[in-house]
């Protein structure tokens, strides 16, 4: 295990460099990200086992999440808390060379399109998410997540319940006129178009940019809890995988998932549809999920109970649809990493050291650690 302690700054995101395989960011937040400065640090991890700081860019708010280029080795994306996205090239002083700036709340994420390299993506507390391009100054299209979209489903899905209420919602039947804060959103790693998103009001979110009508699915999917993560399996183009305030990670098949124009839905279905596989094991709120790189059933995760947690899973293709075989919480767990002594915000898969992973938190410390 290797340690480096960004003195004054919490952490709140960490990320690999996908072209160096020595290279670590970390972005990070003066007093908790409340109030203050935030700080990106870049880091390498030398030969002999030490992490060493090669650079850092001191920013005004706070950083909540960071990004690597995947067009050029050099540069990465951030953004903070006064709503903006900047562009650093690391190999210059001080100041990014492009900022971004159009959300009108904290910017919580930021995805860079690993397959379509021309674009990237951000969500915001603003309720909404928007897709970008590095040489262009507007974005390049905004999805909104500012409604409830199943309270005003069709008719037909309406007419299906005798009291009303619509299949997929645990809300009560009212209108939601305020945005619901978008805590992620990611490009498919299979489709350049496809973009999957988590908000506070439990809903999971699929978009296909190329439509006239973006949004494909959108389901209930943590029983009305605060969704707070999300990922694309890497091998597996229709699994996800998601994370919430209710302390589980919850996998799903999209192709079971029913889309906004089918009513088929049982009557009395006011929770939303059921995953394949469901993960219990922190006992605080999951902050952050992410499939491997280099495995198609392990899964990486960290939570508010200062731990991060390795998971295997282990739904059985052959037995999806019998719920006692599928859910198998004992023998998910396979790795369990509890040096943080605060909250943990970040973590992320080496793309190149097999099983290597690195976590920060709140506790102004970074760790790289073997997780299998």
């Amino acid at each position: 295990m290797l340690a480096f302690r960004t003195s004054g700054y919490n952490g709140y995101s960490c990320k690999y460099s996908p072209f160096y395989d020595n290279k670590l960011a970390v972005a990070t937040a003066a007093n908790y990200g409340l109030v203050g400065n935030g700080r990106l640090y870049i880091l390498s991890i030398n030969n002999d086992g030490r992490i060493v700081q090669d650079t850092y860019f001191d920013t005004q708010d706070g950083l909540f999440d960071i990004s690597w280029s995947e067009l050029h080795e050099n540069q990465i994306l951030t953004c903070s808390g006064d709503g903006s996205i900047s562009l650093y090239d690391i190999t210059l002083q001080q100041f990014p060379i492009k900022k971004f700036q159009e959300h009108q709340r904290e910017v919580f994420s930021v995805y860079w399109n690993m397959v379509d390299k021309s674009m990237f993506c951000s969500s915001s507390w603003d309720g909404t998410i928007k897709v970008w391009s590095p040489v262009r100054d507007q974005s390049l299209l905004t999805l909104s997540s500012n409604k409830d979209v199943t309270i005003n489903t069709d008719p037909i899905l309406n007419n299906l319940n005798p009291d009303g209420q619509p299949p997929l919602s645990t809300k009560p039947l009212v209108q939601n006129n305020i945005n619901d804060c978008v805590y992620q959103a990611t490009f498919s790693p299979h489709d350049p178009s496809i973009i999957i998103s988590v908000n506070s009001a439990s809903h999971c979110q699929v978009w296909d940019t190329r439509s006239s009508q973006p949004l494909a699915l959108d389901f209930i999917s943590h029983g009305g809890l605060e969704v707070l993560s999300c990922d694309y399996n890497k091998y597996r183009p229709t699994v996800i995988a998601t994370a919430s305030v209710d302390k589980s990670i919850k996998i799903w098949d999209l192709r079971m998932i029913p889309d906004l124009q089918h009513a088929f839905l049982a009557q009395k279905n006011k929770v939303g549809p059921a995953p394949i596989n469901k993960l219990i094991g922190h006992d605080f709120a999951v902050r952050k999920v992410q499939w491997s790189p280099h495995s198609s059933d392990t899964l990486l995760s960290c939570s508010y109970d200062m731990t991060c947690k390795v998971w295997k899973d282990q739904t059985d293709e052959h037995a999806k649809y019998m719920s006692s075989m599928r859910m198998r919480h004992g023998d998910a767990l396979v790795g369990n990493f509890d040096r943080h002594r605060e909250f943990v915000l970040g973590c992320d898969w080496s793309l190149w050291g097999r099983g290597f992973v690195s976590s920060t938190g709140w506790d102004e410390m970074v760790y790289v650690w073997k997780a299998v």
